[in-house]
């Protein structure tokens, strides 16, 4: 259906019409009367009374959201956005904008439970956030700007081992289960997981359209896979739901994972490191780049070594250390 409002219009309950626009909220009259019509260019011209909105942080990250700034975002970056802008949500939603500083920014990045990757990312999509809101007039400053990024350990990911593989599957059940083994068995980004549905499963298997190339891929099931979806009821349009059949929630799922890794001591080895795990699986199964490729959704070969690497390295050297005395 073609949008029947004029930019800046939105309807709210299905029927209230409002102007929104610069931090501006103003209750309209009924679209298509003379009495919109003249209070819109009213209003567009600067010249009407208006009612200004809450100035508050769920109204903020409302209108960063529609705003040109935030469509001009990749999707993928949209994305992440929307995930840390959903948590300032729940966490600073009704404050005011005004009243936040430096300190409340600190202490948002550093009390997070999410971890320090997350907790970077808070002031970093705050900042973005202030910079707005000194476009809309809400304030003058930037308190998240020059606050330090806390340093990460550069890590790197591995495979998880085989033991730990069982433990989870021994320990988890329904959700994290599942998730678990549709990260395992599809080789894909928890991300693209969550947004799987049943109508994508078609011929043994599952499509998948990556959000971070675009890449679209059909990957054969396990049969691991196959048997863990033939037991989970279907009850919404995406594989992975909420308690009420949404599509389910990437934090409630991810602190869901945490919990059974903490259980298990797999703590070092994380949602992310399961699409390591897949490639490092076909890799010892004897598989070349390309091979795992069409699975991963890889552009070029040089993310598939770094999984595969030390898998191959593993085997050659138990290869080359045969016959030796």
């Amino acid at each position: 259906m073609k949008r029947a409002l004029p930019p800046y219009v939105y309807l709210r309950k299905g029927k209230y019409a409002y102007f929104e626009r610069n931090g501006v909220s103003q209750r309209m009259p009924e679209p298509g009367t003379p009495q919109f019509h003249r209070a819109y260019a009213d209003l567009m011209a600067g010249t009407a009374p208006v009612t200004v909105g809450p100035r508050t942080f769920a109204a903020l990250v409302k209108a960063y959201q529609k705003s040109q700034d935030f469509a001009r975002k990749k999707p993928r970056t949209q994305a992440d956005y929307a995930k840390v802008c959903d948590y300032i949500v729940s966490v600073w939603g009704k404050l005011p904008v005004a009243a936040a500083r430096t300190k409340d920014v600190i202490r948002a990045q550093r009390e997070s439970d999410k971890g320090v990757r997350f907790g970077n990312y808070i002031v970093s999509v705050l900042s973005v956030l202030f910079e707005y809101a000194r476009t809309l007039g809400w304030r003058e400053d930037n308190p998240a700007r020059g606050v330090k990024l806390i340093k990460v350990e550069g890590k790197e990911r591995e495979a998880w081992p085989r033991e730990l593989l069982t433990a989870f599957r021994a320990r988890a059940k329904g959700r994290p289960l599942l998730v678990f083994e549709l990260c395992l068995g599809t080789g894909q980004r928890i991300g693209d997981v969550l947004k799987m549905r049943w109508d994508d499963i078609r011929d043994g298997g599952v499509w998948v359209k990556q959000n971070k190339r675009g890449a679209r891929l059909w990957i054969p099931l396990t049969p691991i896979l196959a048997a863990t979806l033939d037991r989970t009821p279907r009850s919404g349009l995406t594989i992975v739901t909420g308690d009420k059949g949404e599509p389910a929630d990437y934090f409630a799922v991810s602190g869901q994972i945490r919990t059974v890794r903490r259980a298990i001591g797999a703590m070092a080895y994380d949602i992310h490191a399961l699409r390591y795990t897949a490639a490092a699986q076909m890799a010892e199964a004897g598989h070349d780049d390309e091979t795992i490729k069409a699975i991963t959704g890889h552009a070029s070969g040089r993310m598939v070594a770094k999984y595969a690497g030390q898998v191959r390295q593993i085997t050659r050297a138990k290869k080359a250390q045969e016959g030796r005395e």
